[in-house]
């Protein structure tokens, strides 16, 4: 294979066989070279992302739970949570609102207007509200296994029963005095989900807003 093109056209891979003289036996080389065209300072996360979505789809041929990616958690600069690969199968609150395919506004857990103005929660009694609506909510069939908890960081393994398919759902609750969620649901493998972490994070959503949550600019 002579490239690998990855979709939004602002990116593309290509494997190039570069062949060398043996050379105490030694066998040719491969190099991969990544060639990008979009000026803006989100190009090293992206390229990272890309490029370990890429290998992840390939050494998850014959094993369809897939690897956990890499980049997962708090990224340091901005601090945020990672931006989504250009495959139809993930949705981040990091990314741009213009992206229609990528992008999913955060949440608010003491909204204005809502219990925000009467009758505030604190950080650690939302982290709880959310962990009940994890637990309890199984969108699709898929099976929630909270694989790592912090203080103001959720890991959420979804798998899909039948196939072993699994899905990464991360929350983290910003730092500062507004009372914002930001997350990110993605697949493992593929290129596209028939919006099962779109539907995902809706059934989370309206869940949480029986317990006074509200997304914040509309769905």
């Amino acid at each position: 294979m002579n490239s690998l093109v990855a979709s939004p056209s602002s990116f593309h891979y290509r494997l190039k066989k570069i062949h060398r003289k043996p050379q105490n036996g030694s066998a040719r080389h491969i190099r991969c070279c990544l060639q990008h065209n979009e000026p803006n300072d989100r190009i090293g996360r992206r390229e990272i992302i890309l490029r370990t979505s890429e290998i992840a789809t390939i050494g998850a041929v014959f094993n369809l739970s897939g690897t956990k990616p890499s980049y997962l958690g708090v990224q340091k600069n901005p601090p945020s949570l990672a931006l989504c690969p250009a495959t139809k199968n993930c949705i981040s609150t990091s990314e741009n609102s213009s992206d229609r395919t990528h992008y999913a506004p955060p949440w608010n857990y003491n909204p204005e207007g809502g219990r925000g103005s009467k009758n505030p929660v604190s950080r650690q009694e939302a982290m709880e509200e959310l962990l009940q609506v994890i637990e309890s909510t199984k969108p699709d069939n898929f099976m929630p296994r909270i694989m790592e908890k912090k203080d103001d960081y959720v890991r959420v393994e979804y798998e899909f029963p039948i196939l072993g398919l699994v899905d990464d759902v991360e929350f983290w609750f910003r730092p500062g005095e507004r009372s914002i969620v930001e997350y990110r649901s993605a697949s493992r493998v593929g290129n596209f989900d028939f919006d099962a972490n779109r539907k995902r994070i809706k059934a989370l959503r309206q869940e949480l807003e029986k317990k006074g949550w509200a997304s914040e600019n509309g769905f």
